[in-house]
């Protein structure tokens, strides 16, 4: 991923340097195994981690060795056994390269979730905090882009919160999930290595162990994460066009933080543009371009063939280091946004009434009414108010069949804004809890 887009704790996890620390760590937890279960003298697993342990391996003398070898585990222990010498023999005993290569990838994108767990920790504690700041100011909700009825914008911020906890929780499973070990041979069948081997190194590593690899970790796992991270980012961008659409000008009920000094517009100096969320926007679409080609990766040539490799190196470190960088810069709109209460309340009497039509409809109900009048009464009245010509409240205390069945005073009690948010607690309450 491109550094504009990145952030040093996600990249680390896919530098070169850390890659090959991680493979070095599953070949000697394997030789620590195989030591002590009377494979190779516990001498020679001594040796590996006293000689290599704290080595800072040759990135650019692989990449050397590699051009010969064409084979890049290959090219690496060609490598660790010029730190290591004779007891190099030892190394890679029984393993194929798939036993180091998925079981790196497993370590890289447990810890890769943990960076995105937390990331939507603080989002969610931005959400929070927002929503409790706006929990009762009242604000239109809008169904097809058209004005519906009150609500209010700490109830939008909450609905956010609930979908990104859902997020979270998606994330743990898929943690959970990705975060096995592999160390099986060269088609899983444990030939030439001791499946104990396999239970130390994933305990080690802090992962599991596959119940039945083949001379892979089945790629449904990988399909399964990164259709999580897609889901995600999905969420990311219904926040983001909810902000940009807030924000248009026409409307103006919130607005990205603009900073001193930012520019909106290379020919236009006025310009405030939701530069942020149209970037997260961007992102998502990005992300989600990445999960097709793990599902189909999950179809593989019998045991295994190298099909899913290629698409793995780029999509492993750009998904992830796409989406924290998406989920850290939404947190920063969030927490700065600018909002405007003013501008919801004189959004919410644009359409002159209108928003309690529904109020009405259920009243005339209420006196008798068949629902189909109640509604040929309510809407004759609206349509004007609509076009501009008049007031929605005036216009229903003047109207013959609506003044029969409901007084002046009832249809006035009917246009009370605060009936639409006497369940704000409630909601609240499902949400963020009693507490």
């Amino acid at each position: 991923m491109i550094p504009r887009y990145s952030r040093p704790e996600m990249v680390a996890v896919w530098d070169a340097q850390t890659r090959f620390r991680i493979w070095f760590e599953i070949e000697a937890y394997a030789c620590d195994a195989l030591a002590e279960i009377g494979v190779i003298p516990k001498e020679a697993a001594a040796a590996i981690w006293k000689k290599a342990g704290g080595a800072k391996f040759d990135v650019a003398r692989i990449d050397e060795i590699e051009k010969v070898t064409k084979h890049d585990v290959i090219a690496f222990l060609t490598h660790l056994g010029e730190f290591i010498g004779p007891e190099s023999r030892f190394v890679h005993q029984g393993m194929t390269s798939s036993d180091v290569l998925d079981t790196c990838l497993s370590v890289q994108l447990k810890r890769a979730a943990d960076i995105l767990i937390a990331d939507v920790d603080a989002l969610l504690a931005a959400l929070r905090r927002r929503a409790f700041e706006h929990k009762f100011t009242p604000t239109i909700g809008r169904s097809h882009g058209i004005h519906a009825e009150p609500m209010t914008f700490g109830l939008k911020l909450a609905q956010a919160y609930a979908e990104f906890l859902r997020a979270k929780e998606r994330l743990i499973h898929a943690r959970k999930e990705i975060a096995t070990c592999a160390i099986s041979g060269a088609v899983g069948t444990f030939a030439n290595i001791d499946p104990r081997v396999e239970i130390y190194v994933a305990e080690k590593l802090g992962l599991a162990v596959e119940p039945a690899s083949t001379q892979i970790i089945p790629r449904d796992r990988h399909a399964m994460f990164f259709a999580t991270l897609a889901v995600v980012a999905s969420s990311l961008e219904r926040l983001a066009i909810e902000i940009r659409h807030l924000q248009r000008t026409e409307v103006l009920e919130v607005e990205e933080f603009f900073s001193e000094g930012q520019k909106g517009s290379s020919a236009m100096p006025h310009k405030r543009n939701p530069v942020l969320t149209e970037n997260v926007t961007g992102l998502s679409r990005l992300i989600r371009g990445m999960a097709l080609p793990a599902m189909e990766n999950v179809a593989l040539w019998h045991e295994r063939d190298i099909s899913h490799s290629s698409v793995e190196r780029m999509i492993g470190p750009d998904a992830t280091i796409t989406l924290d960088f998406a989920l850290a810069r939404m947190t920063g709109v969030i927490d700065r946004l600018l909002i405007y209460p003013a501008n919801m309340q004189k959004n919410l009497d644009r359409l002159g009434g209108l928003i309690h039509s529904q109020r009405v409809l259920l009243a005339l109900t209420q006196k008798g009414i068949s629902r189909e009048e109640s509604y040929a009464y309510v809407q004759r009245n609206a349509m004007p108010v609509w076009r501009g010509e008049g007031d929605f409240l005036t216009l229903l205390k003047a109207d013959p069949d609506v003044s029969k069945a409901l007084s002046d005073a009832e249809l006035e009690q009917l246009f009370d804004l605060g009936y639409h948010l006497k369940n704000v607690d409630v909601i609240f309450a499902r949400v963020f809890g009693e507490g």
